[in-house]
C-alpha cells in the first residue's frame, strides 16, 4: 500500500488514488483534508486518524472495521465513500475513511443563530433519529452525538427542507479507542452521556441521551449543561437537563425519556423517530401530512387503496367476524380493520366503537404502516410515542396498542389490523405472530375480492 503523506502535505497520494489538497477540519481523533478522487474525478472529504493501538492484529481489526462502516448506507448519515490503512510506518499506523464532501453549515454554526423552530428542530431530530437507529442496528455506536457532528443541507427543489445528515459515526470505534479509565471520559463534555461521564462504555442509548441534548439546544438556543468539560460533564451525574414547561407535553415527555439517568429507561432511536414522526404530523393540521413523512412509496400506495376499492365505502360486514374474534382471543374492548387514505383513517370493521373514521394525524395506524412488522404500544401513558395522541388524553383513555400491516402481495401497506385496550399489557411473541395470521386472514380475502373483480371486468390490452 502506498505511503500516505504527511498532514500537512499536498499533491500527494492515499492509497494511490486520493490525492490531498488542503486540510478542513481537525478533531480529538484525526484531521479532516478535502482530496480529489482521480479515478472519479471528484472532490471527497479523507479523515485520517492515527489509532491507539499499534499491533499488527488491533490494525487488522480496525482495518476491517472501517470497511464495515463504509458498507453502511442510509440518507441520515454522511456516506462513507471508502476506507483502508496504511502501516508504512509501524509507529504510526494510519486509517483513513473517504466521506462524501457535504457543502453548508453545521448545526452547531446554525445554532450560534439562535433556537430553532419547534417543527424545524422535529425534523432535524427525525433524521438524525434514523440515522441512529440503522446503526445502532449495525452495532454501531457513535459516542459524539453533538451539533458538530451534524451537517444541514438541502436539495435544491422546490418542496425540499432542510436536511440533516450525522457525521463521524464509528470513528472512535475505527480507531479502537480503548475504553476510558476510572475517573476519565470520552466523548466531548457538553453533550456526553451519564454512563460516559462515569467512564463506562457507551451504548445505544448513550447516543439517544445526546441527541436529547442536541435537540434541547435546538429549541432553546442554550447547552443543558455549559461549562468547562470537567464541570460539564459531571454536572449531568448531579442533575437532570432543565427543561422548560413551556415547550409542551410532546417535547417535555420526550425530552425527560430520552435523557432518563438510567440509560435503560431510555427509547430506542427507532422510537425516537416515531414520536418526532407523530409531533410533526399533529403540528401541519389535520388535513396536512409532510411529504417527507410519509411511506417512501405513498403514491404507489395509494394506487394500491385504490385498486382495492376500499375508500369512501361503508362498512360491509366482511371483517365483523375476524375483529369480533380478536376481541375475544386477546380479551380486549376494541379490533379494528382500518385503511389509511391521504388524510384520515377509515375503519372497515369496528368491533367494541362506533367510530368509522379518524384524521390520518393522531391515528396509530398512520405509523403502524411504515412498520414492516407488529407495531406495539404497550403502556401509552409512559411510552413517548403516544403522549401527544388525544386517544391517551381523551375520554377513550387508549393505554394499549397493537396493530399490524395489511400488506399487498405487491408490498404495500394498506392499513392495520390493530386492537386496543384501556389497559397496560405485554404483547408477547405469540400473540404477535396470532394478530399477523389475523391480518392475513384479512388480506388474503381482499386479495380474493380483487381476483373475483378482475375475472367480471379484465382489463383490456393496450392497442398496439
Amino acid at each position: 500500500m502506498n505511503t500516505v503523506p504527511n498532514h500537512g502535505s499536498k499533491g500527494l497520494f492515499l492509497g494511490g488514488r486520493y490525492r490531498l489538497l488542503n486540510q478542513i477540519g481537525a478533531g480529538a481523533m484525526g484531521t479532516v483534508h478535502r482530496a480529489r478522487d482521480e479515478f472519479l474525478g471528484r472532490d471527497v472529504a479523507v479523515k485520517i486518524i492515527r489509532p491507539k493501538a499499534t499491533s499488527e492484529l488491533d490494525l487488522r481489526r480496525s482495518d476491517a472495521e472501517a470497511k464495515i462502516l463504509a458498507r453502511l448506507n442510509h440518507h441520515s448519515l454522511v456516506t462513507l465513500l471508502d476506507a483502508g490503512s496504511d502501516t508504512a510506518d509501524p509507529r504510526h499506523p494510519l486509517i483513513y475513511l473517504v466521506m462524501e464532501l457535504v457543502q453548508g453549515l453545521d448545526l452547531r454554526d446554525r445554532l450560534r443563530q439562535g433556537p430553532l423552530p419547534r417543527r424545524q428542530a422535529a425534523l432535524i431530530g427525525y433524521d438524525l433519529a434514523l440515522g441512529l437507529g440503522y446503526i445502532h442496528g449495525n452495532n454501531v455506536v457513535h459516542r459524539d452525538v453533538k451539533p458538530a457532528n451534524v451537517m444541514l443541507f438541502d436539495y435544491g427543489s422546490d418542496d425540499a427542507r432542510i436536511r440533516a445528515k450525522l457525521t463521524d459515526f464509528g470513528v472512535a470505534l475505527v480507531a479502537n479507542e480503548p475504553q476510558p479509565q476510572h475517573g476519565t471520559f470520552s466523548g466531548t463534555a457538553g453533550f456526553m452521556s451519564p454512563e460516559q461521564a462515569r467512564g463506562e462504555e457507551a451504548v445505544p442509548a448513550s447516543d439517544v441521551y445526546s441527541l436529547g441534548l442536541v435537540l434541547l439546544q435546538c429549541l432553546t438556543g442554550k447547552p443543558a449543561f455549559p461549562g468547562p468539560a470537567l464541570e460539564s460533564a459531571l454536572a449531568r451525574l448531579l442533575r437532570d437537563p432543565e427543561i422548560p414547561a413551556d415547550l409542551g407535553g410532546d417535547w417535555e415527555g420526550l425530552l425527560r425519556a430520552m435523557t432518563a439517568q438510567d440509560a435503560t429507561q431510555r427509547p430506542s432511536a427507532h422510537d425516537v423517530s416515531q414520536v418526532l414522526y407523530d409531533m410533526i404530523i399533529a403540528a401541519r393540521g389535520r388535513h396536512r401530512v409532510a411529504p417527507e413523512l410519509l411511506p417512501a412509496n405513498e403514491a404507489q400506495r395509494m394506487d394500491a387503496v385504490r385498486r382495492y376499492e376500499l375508500l369512501d365505502t361503508p362498512p360491509d360486514g366482511a371483517f365483523d367476524r375476524v375483529t369480533a374474534l380478536a376481541a375475544r382471543i386477546f380479551n380486549v374492548p376494541v379490533a379494528i380493520v382500518s385503511v389509511v387514505d391521504t388524510d384520515r383513517i377509515w375503519f372497515k370493521s369496528h368491533h367494541g366503537t362506533e367510530v368509522t373514521e379518524i384524521g390520518r394525524d393522531p391515528g396509530l395506524c398512520a405509523s403502524a404502516i411504515l412498520q414492516d412488522g407488529v407495531y406495539v404500544v404497550g403502556d401509552a401513558r409512559q411510552d413517548p410515542r403516544t403522549l401527544s395522541n388525544p386517544l391517551v388524553a381523551g375520554e377513550f383513555g387508549l393505554q394499549f396498542y397493537a396493530g399490524v400491516p395489511l400488506e399487498t402481495s405487491d408490498g404495500y401497506n394498506l392499513g392495520t389490523f390493530c386492537i386496543l385496550d384501556t389497559e397496560p399489557r405485554r404483547f408477547s411473541a405469540e400473540e404477535a405472530g396470532t394478530l399477523a395470521d389475523l391480518a392475513a386472514i384479512v388480506m388474503n380475502d381482499l386479495e380474493l375480492r380483487l381476483e373475483s373483480r378482475r375475472a367480471v371486468h379484465p382489463v383490456e390490452p393496450a392497442a398496439g
